[in-house]
């Protein structure tokens, strides 16, 4: 009888410490992923609704090394077309490959085409 209650002891605490390092293996994992680019533009893409409706936007799936002071990021760009005062302007942005936080955007240099 003593047996069976040292097997069971044994038993319960070894599954307890595996799903412990299961659950703490599995968010590590998860926190060293990347999002998909289609994540991250889509949630630029919500952000500019909410000012207007959305012509066109395209995202790079290659990431991209970028360097702020001590401070290395994968980034990747991508852009987004839109209608504004009746010209189509183009916006280009870049985020960080592993939140989808954008960090810096631009009205594309590039002529904006008045709409008929």
């Amino acid at each position: 009888m003593a047996n069976f209650e040292e097997f069971s002891r044994g038993l319960t605490i070894g599954s307890a410490l595996g799903l412990a390092l299961g659950v703490v293996g599995t968010r590590w994992y998860s926190n060293k992923q990347n999002l998909s680019p289609d994540a991250i533009l889509n949630k630029v893409k919500h952000s500019f609704t909410n000012e207007g409706p959305i012509e066109g936007s395209w995202i790079s799936f290659e990431t991209k090394p970028m360097q702020r002071f001590a401070i290395n990021i994968e980034t990747v760009e991508g852009g987004i077309t839109r209608i504004e005062d009746g010209t189509l302007v183009a916006y280009e942005f870049l985020a960080d490959a592993k939140t989808g936080t954008v960090l810096s955007i631009n009205r594309a240099q590039q002529e904006s085409y008045a709409l008929d």
